[in-house]
């Protein structure tokens, strides 16, 4: 290598322009950091106030579908007759024709909180990465940036509000980046990502919001038995997250298909809700259900949980109620493993803990996000059991997912580049395997 003039120049010219990207993205993460923190923090103590209201006052669930009707009345108010939810911010990382428009994070956010108060089956962290999709591409349309950056931006916005309701920073960051396309990994997205997740959760912590977090009763060693149990475990979860992303489908496609108007089907959705929780007398499967899931975590779990659990966000989310996916699938996979991992041997703490883990990995199949989910959940003493249970979930769970904008670019069985969009029929020929 010649050290000539132009080679210095060169270096001086990569040296500026690294050094401007890396402070525009410092300046920016920060802006986004700072209000999807405050707007995260907000909707953080919104869901918990309805959520202990609710529980004061179970009569509240009969006004279930009466809500229903006002979150139609308030998206059409708004302009969003048909609304794609995460679906719509996942694709526009990818195409710049899908607009994200900024009302869509304050009316996820209040029909969120109405949903969670009269009792619908979902959870938060779906309605997090919409609320800061949105906040952030409407903050890059508003300082200009070209679509590039503006996507950058939607990813810095869905990190932070996933952090500042979770607690779960580096899982934030790391979801984001890699829920998109699966198979490609958008690194130049990792160092805002990360700044505006760690800056946001900052925030939530000033405010003295307890992050997520479970003590295991017991990590079993690792030894052949054990990994054979934890394989089984995960195979089972995979099948299960098939299941849970073809009932999201196919319960929400049957609305469509019978109840074309959007009133009626979220009114008799409401009513099935209703009368559900009257058929097995608890409200055990309203809202989020966290206390389910810290139940199952200690080692206790109702056989059936995770399949009524399954039934009731299926119905809330088909008929048209708003929130979203991923508490339900910690639930089910925790409620899941903890019987399961009971009857074949594992402690039922760790099961739950494992079948939340690798129940998630399937239907949103981000093995990496799964893995450091397991650690800031659980810590990083069963690693290695979480490792083998996220690698075998995401290679069994197919190409389904909660988000059907989602797209697997390389196969889950070979080096093979295929391109396609989960949730369809993929046809194969002697040269591609079926999956």
């Amino acid at each position: 290598m010649i050290f000539t003039k132009e080679y210095w120049l060169n270096c001086i010219d990569r040296t500026k322009r690294y050094a401007k990207t890396f402070i525009k993205w410092l300046i920016c993460s920060a802006i986004i950091g700072i209000s999807c923190g405050a707007v995260g923090t907000a909707f953080h103590y919104s869901v918990e106030y309805v959520t202990q209201f609710r529980s004061g006052h179970r009569w509240i669930i009969f006004l279930l579908p009466a809500a229903g009707l006002l979150i139609v009345f308030l998206y059409r108010a708004g302009g969003i007759k048909h609304d794609k939810g995460t679906n719509l911010v996942i694709g526009s990382i990818r195409n710049p024709e899908y607009n994200v428009p900024f009302r869509m994070a304050p009316l996820i956010f209040i029909t969120t909180v109405i949903t969670h108060l009269f009792g619908g089956s979902a959870g938060r962290e779906g309605a997090a990465l919409q609320i800061g999709g949105s906040l952030g591409a409407s903050i890059g349309k508003l300082i200009k940036m070209d679509d590039s950056d503006k996507h950058i931006m939607t990813l810095c916005g869905m990190s932070a509000v996933f952090a500042a309701l979770f607690g779960t920073p580096v899982t934030a960051a790391l979801f984001s980046v890699e829920v998109i396309s699966i198979g490609i990994l958008y690194y130049s997205a990792l160092v805002p990502c990360i700044l505006s997740a760690t800056i946001s959760y900052a925030i939530t912590e000033k405010f003295h919001i307890t992050p997520t977090y479970f003590i295991l009763n017991q990590v079993p060693e690792m030894s052949l038995a054990t990994g054979i149990r934890v394989i089984i475990l995960s195979v089972a979860a995979a099948v299960l997250s098939i299941l849970f992303c073809m009932s999201m489908q196919v319960i929400g496609k049957t609305f469509k298909k019978y109840l074309k108007n959007q009133y009626l089907r979220i009114l008799v959705g409401g009513v099935l809700l209703v009368l559900l929780t009257l058929a097995v007398r608890c409200n055990d499967y309203n809202g989020a259900g966290m206390n389910i899931i810290e139940q199952a975590i200690h080692g206790t779990a109702k056989p059936e949980a995770f399949i009524l659990k399954l039934l009731f966000t299926c119905i809330t989310i088909g008929c048209g109620f708003r929130g979203g996916e991923i508490v339900p699938s910690f639930f089910i996979g925790a409620t899941f493993g903890c019987t399961l991992g009971g009857w074949i041997g594992l402690d039922p703490g760790f099961g739950a803990a494992m079948g939340l883990v690798c129940l998630f990995c399937g239907v949103v199949n981000c093995p990496l996000a799964s893995l450091v989910l397991s650690i800031e959940l659980f810590g990083a003493s069963g690693i290695l059991l979480f490792a083998i249970g996220c690698s075998v979930s995401y290679m069994l769970s197919g190409y389904y997912s909660l988000y059907s904008e989602q797209k697997i670019i390389y196969s889950k069985l070979r080096p093979h580049y295929v391109n396609l969009y989960t949730n369809q029929e993929v046809k194969t020929n002697d040269h591609s395997e079926a999956e």
